[in-house]
C-alpha cells in the first residue's frame, strides 16, 4: 500500500508541474531577478524597455539656464545692481548684484534666488511666497456650521 501511494503522490506531483501549477511561484522568482535593482534605477542604467516603468522624477529645484540667468542679469542691470554684462554664468558679479538687489528691496540679501527676488525683479509669478490662499466665504453642506464659523475668525 505504502509503493502505491507514494506511486500516486510522485505522478500527482508531476502532473502538477506539467500543467504548471507552479509556474506563478517560477515566474515572480523571475521577476524579481529581471527587476532592476533601486540603485540601477537611479542611476539610469536599467534597460529602455523598462525606463518607463522605472522613471524616477527628480526632486528639488533645479538649476536655472543660462538664458534664464541672462534674464536675472538684465533685470538685475536695468534695477542697476549689476554692472556687467549678462553672460548666463552665475557667478561672483551676480551673486553680489543679487545681494545689492535684495538688500535695497527689503529682502533678506542671501545673493541666491528665491521667489520673493524673482517676484521684485519682475520675472516671478504675483503670488509667490505669499501666504496660503484664506478659507472661502462660501458655506458648505460638507463642513458643520460650527467649523465655518471656527474658520472665519482669522
Amino acid at each position: 500500500m505504502n509503493l502505491r501511494k507514494a506511486t500516486h503522490l510522485v505522478s500527482s506531483l508531476l502532473l502538477a508541474v506539467g500543467l504548471g501549477v507552479f509556474s506563478d511561484l517560477a515566474e515572480a522568482q523571475n521577476s524579481r531577478a529581471k527587476k532592476p535593482s533601486a540603485s540601477a534605477r537611479r542611476s539610469g542604467t536599467h534597460s529602455k524597455k523598462s525606463s518607463k516603468r522605472y522613471e524616477l522624477r527628480e526632486r528639488g529645484q533645479k538649476a536655472p539656464t543660462p538664458d534664464r540667468i541672462s534674464e536675472i542679469q538684465q533685470a538685475l542691470a536695468k534695477d542697476g545692481s549689476y554692472t556687467g554684462n549678462p553672460n548666463g554664468k552665475w557667478d561672483d558679479s551676480t551673486v553680489e548684484a543679487m545681494k545689492k538687489f535684495q538688500e535695497a528691496h527689503g529682502l533678506n540679501p542671501t545673493g541666491k534666488l528665491d521667489a520673493r527676488s524673482l517676484q521684485q525683479l519682475g520675472l516671478g509669478s504675483a503670488i509667490a511666497g505669499v501666504a496660503r490662499p484664506l478659507p472661502s466665504n462660501t458655506t458648505s453642506k460638507l463642513t458643520p456650521p460650527s467649523t465655518q464659523a471656527g474658520q472665519h475668525r482669522n
